[in-house]
């Protein structure tokens, strides 16, 4: 049918351009970075989980960053390792959709979990003797299901407004399938809608956590210390993702530049975040850093 010939069953990814010989040496640095990802978020959650003394909301909520990294994660790289092992380009039309909603949905999620972060982090430092009132099981659940669901909701938007567009073309110039890369193919012009805002909640929720422990170190000089090291974490994973974006911007902006340079930098915040959180998290909390020494020295001893 004609239906049929618009819009394409199958879509083919342009994907790297891979010298010869180099196939290999790229699988095993995706299947590298991907391990990583597994064992490092994996150890973080297991810690967490087994730990009762780290059932607290702000490592509850790293719980849920963790999942969305993994979501991010594994929707882009067991696709692009089979790329480089096996040079498969092509993707039915709905596996296609799913891995653009699953990636646009680890985007927009990072955000608005790193809002609810951010809230929490707020009324601990500046409400502290309120904390355990305020930001009680209900109300940390009640924040973590917020977030996916403005995510998920923002996301399904966006998809409905282009469901239903004829498509002339099946060949994504892309690494990955994206809302934007499968809209290029449309047959007539369609409006991009972008989700802004999210990030400009973060930033001012941490202006008002470290303005308020500025006024109050002159009656409390340890308030100031404990609102670096409380918020550093997730001030670095937030830094993090915006310039992995901005990256991703300012790249498609210099028509100059290398196609190979410009996707590697698309996937840049899919590959690098969700490999360096865990470490983040390690190092700056002291308590998930203890607790997982202490496990992996209790596994070690207990082997012996």
């Amino acid at each position: 049918t004609s239906e049929s010939n618009i819009n394409p069953i199958v879509f083919e990814l342009e994907g790297f351009h891979v010298p010869p010989g180099y196939s290999s040496f790229l699988f095993v640095l995706a299947l590298f970075n991907y391990m990583v990802v597994l064992m490092g978020n994996g150890v973080v959650v297991c810690v967490i989980i087994i730990d009762k003394n780290l059932h607290r909301p702000m490592f509850v909520m790293i719980c849920h960053l963790v999942v969305c990294d993994l979501l991010g994660a594994t929707a882009v790289l067991p696709r692009l390792m089979m790329h480089f092992l096996t040079g498969e380009r092509r993707i039915a039309h709905i596996p296609a959709i799913a891995q653009a909603f699953s990636v646009h949905t680890y985007g927009v999620a990072t955000q608005t979990l790193l809002g609810a972060m951010a809230y929490d982090r707020y009324i601990a430092v500046c409400e502290p003797l309120r904390y355990h009132a305020i930001m009680t099981s209900a109300r940390l659940h009640s924040c973590c299901g917020l977030a996916w669901f403005v995510a998920l909701l923002c996301i399904a938007v966006l998809f409905a407004f282009h469901m239903n567009t004829p498509l002339c073309g099946n060949i994504i110039k892309h690494v990955y399938c994206s809302n934007r890369a499968i809209l290029r193919l449309a047959c007539r012009s369609t409006p991009i809608n972008n989700i802004y805002g999210i990030f400009i909640i973060i930033a001012f929720s941490y202006f008002r956590i470290l303005q308020a422990s500025v006024k109050r170190s002159n009656v409390d000089s340890g308030v100031r210390s404990k609102a670096f090291q409380t918020c550093t974490s997730h001030l670095v994973v937030y830094v993090l993702y915006e310039i992995a974006s901005v990256i991703i911007i300012v790249s498609h902006r210099f028509a100059s530049a290398s196609q190979d340079i410009k996707k590697f930098f698309s996937i840049l915040f899919i590959i690098i975040p969700p490999a360096i959180n865990p470490i983040i998290y390690g190092l700056v909390s002291k308590e998930l850093r203890s607790s997982i020494i202490k496990h992996f020295t209790k596994q070690v001893f207990h082997k012996k």
